[in-house]
């Protein structure tokens, strides 16, 4: 399974509670939705972070990568304090960050 960097990243960071290196995987102006709740910029998607991701002890897994045209859908598994099971994130990257991040 080949997996794109930033979202290589962006698990590696959730899985060794690195909220800067977490956020460090976002582009400036990068846009993430959370079954629609959306947060836009870096500061939003830190408060999204420490409500939803790190700040509830998320351990992320890979299931599956499906890549298409720039778009990459994950298949994610997910244990810890908050939401415990599987679900889909659509990532959009521009260059080594993630421009947008889809929760579904």
């Amino acid at each position: 399974m080949i997996i794109p960097d930033p979202i290589r990243h962006f698990v590696e960071a959730t899985n060794a509670g690195d909220t800067q290196a977490f956020l460090d995987t976002f582009a400036a102006d990068a846009s993430l939705t959370d079954w629609g709740r959306s947060f836009h910029g870096r500061e939003q998607i830190a408060r999204w972070n420490q409500s939803d991701n790190i700040g509830v002890k998320s351990q992320l897994r890979i299931v599956r990568i499906t890549s298409v045209e720039g778009s990459h859908r994950v298949r994610i598994a997910v244990t810890g304090n908050g939401f415990n099971g599987e679900g889909d994130m659509s990532f959009t990257l521009d260059g080594d960050r993630i421009a947008s991040l889809v929760i579904a």
